[in-house]
């Protein structure tokens, strides 16, 4: 199977995901970790539980986005910090974190990629006309959009060359750092 395939394969398995229960951040950490060897215990899926809704029904981060953040996580994410001690340690975090190659670099794609699409990353400014209706067959049509969209995204970075992903510009919320 090619990087294309399996990228349609976790945005299908996602959207199917939402018509068989799963909330948003479920549907698209389920997707990945069904689908991607990332050797981590199916069971991590848990962890996604309370992010739907925008963190318990809250509003804040779009659950798929989180899902979409955990499900790279679980495959480019750090396991350990790196070597040394003190002030060493600290360099080489930074370097790993913020640096070109840097691990925020990519993940700072998922956020900008669905404002770009959808205009938001919070789920109330997202779903607000459902607000009064919000489980409604639009409210439902729309969050399902936005999970496929999401999990694409995720199964991108996840399928990328790490490296070259971790280069590319910041996007918007980055004033103070080198692009």
């Amino acid at each position: 199977m090619n990087k294309e395939e399996q990228i349609e394969q976790i945005r299908q398995r996602a959207r199917k995901n939402f018509s068989l229960g799963y909330n948003c951040a479920e549907c698209v950490t389920e997707a990945v970790l069904s689908l991607v060897e990332t050797g981590l215990p199916p069971e991590v899926k848990k962890l996604a539980t309370g992010f739907g809704g925008g963190i318990g029904l809250y509003g804040d981060t779009c659950g798929a986005l989180v899902g979409a953040v955990m499900a790279v996580s679980a495959v480019h994410g750090r396991s350990v910090l790196p070597e040394g001690e003190g002030q060493e340690v600290l360099k080489k975090s930074k370097e790993q974190l913020y640096g070109k190659p840097g691990l925020y670099r990519l993940f700072n794609q998922l956020p900008n990629r669905i404002k770009e699409k959808y205009g938001e990353t919070l789920c109330r400014k997202l779903t607000s006309k459902w607000q009064t209706a919000w489980l409604s067959r639009d409210h439902a049509l729309f969050c399902r959009e936005i999970i496929t969209d999401a999990a694409e995204i995720a199964a991108e970075l996840i399928f990328s060359d790490k490296d070259k992903a971790a280069t590319r510009p910041f996007g918007t919320n980055v004033e103070n750092l080198e692009n």
